[in-house]
């Protein structure tokens, strides 16, 4: 059972389920994602657990993270607490899976592609939205290059555009986009792939594999924060975007 106000972790056998529970759309604030964060904390040492699985009550897997804490004194904090999960997931060494019923949306977007594997029914959507309302998705800016083709990454972060789970496994952000009432069951036999192996030897293998990605992840993701707060959000676009998302109107940008 959960201890949590925003989502409920559950652990079964070699499993932890972590279940965004802020539905309908699932939108991430800061105190959702310091709760992400307090759970695979508490997994780092759980030498039991093999994969942490990601779900979502409600219609949307995540419409990305709350854009009032975009804002004035709040950025900060919102960034360091968003950016905070996934430097746990490098720590915590372990499977993750996503299985996505619905959109995937800006950091929402980020937190599945992030995962070592995403399952996706066919009514999902994925997508950084981030630059129609002036700022950039930091984790995603960093990992899409190197999920997807480099041309692809470009157009999907520069448009903002959204694509189906169909084009989503095309381009080989998913691993596999199945029909929604088989969600769960491909979830279970994607699953069961693991069940027979070795968790010690999974985490060997996967810091093998992905060690030298994380390392310079982790460097390039303090260029960007830097970036982001200290630069982009000083621009008047930035703001003047974040502004208009909330006030439910077109930007006029400045270009400055």
């Amino acid at each position: 059972m959960s201890e949590y106000k925003n989502i409920i972790i559950d652990k079964s056998e070699s499993i932890a389920r972590i279940t965004l529970n802020r539905p309908p759309l699932n939108v991430l604030n800061i105190e959702a994602m310091k709760e992400i964060t307090a759970a695979l904390e508490g997994l780092v040492n759980d030498n039991n657990i093999k994969m942490v699985v990601f779900l979502a009550n409600g219609k949307a897997f995540s419409a990305g993270v709350d854009v009032s804490e975009h804002m004035g004194n709040k950025a900060a904090e919102m960034i360091k607490s968003f950016h905070d999960i996934f430097r746990t997931m490098i720590k915590l060494n372990k499977l993750t899976l996503a299985v996505v019923n619905g959109s995937a949306i800006g950091g929402g977007c980020e937190l599945v592609a992030f995962c070592d594997f995403i399952i996706a029914s066919e009514a999902s959507k994925f997508g950084q939205p981030e630059i129609q309302v002036g700022v950039l998705p930091p984790i995603a800016c960093i990992i899409f290059p190197q999920i997807i083709a480099r041309k692809k990454a470009l157009e999907l972060l520069l448009s903002g555009a959204l694509i189906s789970a169909a084009e989503a496994e095309q381009i080989g952000l998913i691993n596999k986009c199945v029909p929604a009432d088989k969600l769960d069951e491909e979830a279970t036999k994607f699953i069961n792939k693991f069940n027979g192996l070795s968790s010690v030897v999974l985490a060997h293998t996967r810091q093998a594999t992905l060690g030298r990605f994380n390392k310079e992840f982790l460097d390039y993701l303090t260029e960007v924060e830097d970036n982001y707060l200290n630069k982009l959000m000083k621009t008047e676009d930035a703001n003047e975007g974040l502004k208009a998302f909330l006030e439910k109107r077109k930007p006029e940008w400045k270009n400055k």
